[in-house]
């Protein structure tokens, strides 16, 4: 039995009690990442070497979610986690589908996929480490909170340290720092910097017991590019010595493609694999109503939908997937 004929056979247990009994009313509300307000000091930059070339592998790992069909109270999801290796000019990359489904409101569904993202993203990297071969850099997409729900698995970040693999959590945006004034943090040391690729560290240290398993630093990793983007250095790795431009100036030796040009090109080809195609998503569509009728849910689930989905309709969109991306659940 493959994973998604399991996670079929899932979707329609769940959705079978949810019709039989209603779902549980009430929810908590999605726990966010504290701002945090910091005083720019320019003592804190310093240059990166620009490298043209490197010797180093670095792997990526990012997991999309898109949705294949929802109503007001459930809703089921694609998670296509994919990962890409990048050494000089060789590229490896692979993914995993498998299909979640989620009884509840919104913000409870929103809670559920982001712990299953983390999840995959954790279970896919550690798989990959196993498997063998040289790993210098490990890319996460996001911030180093490791631990509990919503959050990158310890297992992960231990086997980083023992194998001494250069881990690091590098986020697209950061709406949580600020200036004393509170304004965009990293678009502030953007103006600040003297150099034309350049670290900010740190912003905010490690500390293990707010779950912060890294330094936040602020990057910029390529001349030509206006691109700052948050980087957290994990904790053992200056525990160990490490000089911060030192660990980061390789980082610049994959930032001058032109599809991405600033950001680690190893990311965006994991973010690029992870979106499936629209021809994916309905064969997997057929799929889930399929199934729905052999378990003689299929009238009432799609009248749920119709009742969830019109204006999404008066928008020129016959699926969810069409409309609907990884925020709106």
């Amino acid at each position: 039995m493959s994973e998604i004929s399991k996670d079929l056979a899932e979707m329609s247990k769940k959705l079978k009690e949810y019709v039989d009994n209603g779902r549980e009313v009430g929810y908590r509300e999605v726990g966010r990442e504290l701002e945090i307000t910091i005083k720019p000091d320019r003592a804190k930059i310093q240059p990166l070497e620009t490298m043209k070339g490197c010797n180093a592998r670095f792997l990526a790992v990012d997991c999309s979610t898109r949705t294949l069909k929802r109503a007001n109270n459930w809703g089921v999801y694609l998670l296509r986690t994919a990962y890409a290796s990048v050494k000089a000019r060789n590229i490896d990359w692979g993914y995993e589908e498998r299909i979640r489904s989620v009884v509840g409101d919104m913000k409870t569904r929103y809670r559920f996929l982001e712990d299953a993202r983390v999840e995959l993203e954790s279970a896919t990297a550690l798989d990959l480490l196993r498997e063998g071969g040289k790993v210098d850099y490990l890319l996460l997409d996001g911030a180093s909170h490791f631990g509990g729900e919503r959050k990158f698995r310890t297992f992960l970040y231990e086997k980083c340290e023992r194998e001494g693999i250069t881990l690091l959590a590098i986020s697209k945006q950061s709406q949580t720092l600020h200036d004393e004034k509170g304004r965009d943090f990293m678009a502030m040391m953007y103006g600040l910097s003297p150099y034309d690729v350049w670290v900010y560290h740190p912003v905010k240290e490690a500390n293990v017991h707010e779950h912060l398993y890294g330094d936040i630093a602020i990057i910029k990793l390529c001349e030509d590019s206006p691109r700052v983007f948050r980087c957290d250095i994990m904790g053992y790795l200056l525990r160990e010595g490490g000089e911060v431009p030192g660990i980061l100036s390789p980082l610049t030796s994959v930032c001058e493609d032109p599809r991405c040009l600033g950001y680690p090109v190893t990311l965006w080809l994991a973010h690029d694999f992870s979106t499936p195609s629209n021809s994916k998503l309905l064969h997997y569509k057929y799929q889930i109503e399929e199934t729905w009728a052999d378990a003689g849910l299929l009238d009432i689930l799609h009248l749920e939908e119709l009742v969830c989905n019109f204006p999404d309709e008066l928008h020129g969109a016959r699926n969810p997937f069409e409309w609907e991306w990884i925020s709106h659940v």
